[in-house]
């Protein structure tokens, strides 16, 4: 039996995910078969608008497979739909104190525990005796530290009751830095501040997620205590995939340039 994001979150120590950058359910439903523990759907930084994400989130459930919506920003309108419409979590960009992570919580969940307005269009049709009170147990708020406010501010965040997990955005952790933006870390400063994230989350028992290029860089996480791992996108799989055909097809005739992987495309 598929287990739901809590269950993954209170019994696993380790989850890689899908991301879904492509505004298409049959592009989430093969992901959603292709074994992952949960994907995420991403409408900040994918092409996914709400239209694009609500059947996506259908197709996800055909599939059995726990949905993280990434919101684009973080207010409560975008927390709200995205859990009414059926993600059984969250990832909020850009948490740089304790205020946006309690305001993150607060629309994540019903009162008292939060602002959270009653209105489970979709997310209630799959649950039995679904109620604020087993919604607020079961949503899974992943809040993403990536600015020199978030590092600086970590404890304070994770300090916050509803947080469950940080996801780190390395590229924009880089940026905000002063530093490339890249999943490919190399820089011993860039290092460092990851390890910082990893140390708060072990500090506090919170689950320390983190996007990465390739299979080798969940390896190097994992060694280092990180247990939440997405590798690239549907789209830049895909891609690499794609290029990859023309370049074997056409070896040794045809000059082809291999896309950079973990990118977004």
């Amino acid at each position: 039996m598929a287990k739901t994001l809590r269950e993954l979150w209170d019994g696993t120590d380790a989850t890689i995910g899908g991301w879904c950058s492509i505004p298409s359910p049959f592009a989430a439903e093969l992901m959603g078969r292709s074994g992952f523990d949960w994907v995420c759907i991403d409408t900040q930084h994918g092409v996914i608008g709400y239209d694009q994400m609500m059947p996506m989130l259908q197709a996800l459930s055909i599939t059995r497979t726990p949905a993280f919506v990434r919101v684009p920003w973080n207010q409560p309108d975008h927390i709200m739909k995205a859990l009414d419409a059926g993600a059984q979590g969250v990832i909020v960009p850009m948490v740089s104190t304790e205020e946006d992570a309690r305001a993150a919580v607060a629309a994540a969940k019903y009162p008292p525990m939060g602002t959270r307005s009653w209105g489970p269009i979709r997310a209630a049709l799959d649950v039995p005796d679904y109620s604020p009170e087993l919604a607020n147990r079961s949503t899974i708020v992943a809040v993403m530290i990536e600015t020199p406010g978030g590092v600086e501010n970590l404890d304070s965040i994770l300090s916050v009751p509803g947080v469950d997990a940080v996801y780190v955005g390395p590229s924009d952790l880089a940026l905000g830095h002063g530093m490339t933006p890249t999943l490919n870390v190399q820089n011993p400063e860039h290092e460092r501040l990851i390890e910082i994230v990893i140390e708060g989350c072990r500090r506090r028992g919170i689950v320390a997620g983190i996007h990465c290029d390739s299979v080798q860089t969940v390896h190097r996480w994992h060694a280092l205590g990180y247990g939440m791992f997405t590798v690239g996108s549907d789209a830049a799989l895909m891609r690499q995939a794609a290029t990859a055909v023309v370049a074997q097809a056409f070896e040794g005739s045809r000059q082809v340039v291999l896309p950079k992987s973990g990118q977004y495309a």
